[in-house]
């Protein structure tokens, strides 16, 4: 797998779209579809029909998947989201903020 600007478990900034400029941790990403789930980002409501378990059904927040182009890797120490360059140690690629240097592991 080649390297990737956004894995799971970063913590991200929404740069468009519903969640502009909220941030939150990725739980899931669809590389084939080029969407990503944020934790708190762009909450929808979901009902769940009455059944055995829940006889009066109910109502859920669950995440909707957001498009990778919207996103931007966080940055703590600029407090902002960043742009990520690549480089090369010990044959390895490692993601590294372009204004801070901030390494991202």
């Amino acid at each position: 797998m080649s390297a990737q600007r956004i894995k799971k478990d970063d913590i991200v900034f929404v740069r468009s779209g519903r969640g502009a400029g909220q941030t939150g941790k990725v739980l899931m990403i669809n590389y084939k579809t080029q969407r990503a789930i944020v934790e708190g980002v762009k909450m929808i409501k979901k009902t769940i029909r009455k059944n055995e378990q829940l006889p009066k059904g109910q109502i859920l927040e669950i995440p909707a998947p957001i498009h990778l182009s919207n996103l931007m890797p966080y940055d703590p120490k600029a407090k902002k989201g960043v742009r990520v360059s690549y480089v090369r140690e010990d044959g390895k690629s490692v993601r590294v903020a372009k204004g801070t240097g901030h390494r991202f592991e």
